[in-house]
């Protein structure tokens, strides 16, 4: 019905009312139902993990519906992107059933969805796009099973390391719009109408961050980090670059990623790593390095948009 209303306007003007939208109806949603969300119970172990404590946690639920619909409204239908939408609602569904439960899931119970996500995401790209692949100045053709492992890789890796970011106020939020307006600059043509949906994570998850900046009042929990690392990862898929996503998400690779390969080696083979670093690493930069909140968020954000430039610089001509 909108696509129909808007089917005469310029693709500029129509993204530009998405926008306006998806911003819109998160704000709304996260303030008319903020206190039906669950409350976190403060994470001892993190860093001012206490100070967490009774806060709305989950308000992911609220920005993917909403990212979600307006998608589905402002896009011209088909069902690769209704497929899209419900893995993302998929993501962000298992992550809220954690956030609002007594006691955590098991890890391998997490993993196992992941996989399961990742999996049809990764199939339903392949039908829908081919097995071509652009790395800087080169393209080649991947082996479709090749070409499904690595996307499985890639996506389940994009959800973990953007869940582990997720530990201080504006960050995984901050980074996200980066790594998706470095996407968009890079590989906007390449995009096509997945342009519009990208505009409209990013004012969604704008939206969400004007509770979230620090000292925050909600925040996005395992929900809304799952949702955004998922679409991350499906985000470099369709731009036809998946290798960008090593510089254009490079500050969530590092932040999370070391993490989750420090307690890997240490449980599955034995072999301590980064004995002396505290991952995520922006409990390393509070706890080590003095910084606060706020200055993690910028100077990760700056670290971000630096590697971004760099991947700017290699691909644009």
């Amino acid at each position: 019905m909108v696509n129909y209303l808007l089917q005469n306007m310029s693709q500029n003007r129509v993204n530009a009312i998405a926008v306006l939208v998806s911003f819109g109806l998160t704000f709304l949603a996260i303030e008319c139902f903020k206190d039906k969300l669950p409350q976190d119970h403060g994470r001892q172990f993190a860093v001012n993990g206490a100070l967490s404590k009774g806060k709305a946690r989950g308000a992911g639920l609220l920005f993917v519906i909403c990212m979600a619909l307006v998608s589905l409204a402002f896009v011209p239908f088909s069902i690769e992107i209704l497929i899209y939408m419900v893995l993302m609602l998929a993501s962000m569904l298992s992550g809220y059933l954690d956030d609002a439960a007594d006691k955590p899931w098991n890890e391998y119970k997490k993993g196992l969805i992941d996989f399961i996500i990742a999996v049809v995401a990764g199939a339903t790209y392949l039908y829908f796009n081919g097995t071509t692949v652009h790395f800087l100045a080169w393209s080649f053709e991947l082996p479709y099973l090749v070409y499904l492992l690595l996307s499985v890789v890639l996506i389940w890796a994009a959800i973990n390391v953007v869940n582990c970011t997720d530990g201080v106020d504006g960050l995984s939020g901050v980074l996200s719009m980066v790594t998706m307006g470095t996407f968009l600059l890079a590989f906007g043509e390449e995009l096509g109408w997945f342009s519009t949906v990208v505009l409209v994570v990013m004012a969604s998850v704008a939206a969400y961050l004007w509770r979230n900046a620090s000292p925050s009042t909600v925040m996005m929990g395992d929900a809304g980090s799952r949702a955004l690392g998922f679409f991350v990862a499906l985000l470099s898929m369709k731009s036809g670059h998946p290798f960008a996503f090593l510089l254009a998400a490079i500050v969530f690779i590092l932040d999370g990623g070391l993490g989750i390969l420090k307690i890997s080696l240490k449980r599955f083979l034995k072999i301590w790593i980064l004995k002396e670093t505290r991952t995520p690493l922006h409990d390393h930069a509070r706890k080590n390095c003095g910084w606060s909140d706020a200055q993690v968020v910028i100077r990760f954000a700056l670290l971000q948009g630096l590697a971004s430039a760099l991947l700017l610089l290699l691909v644009i001509d």
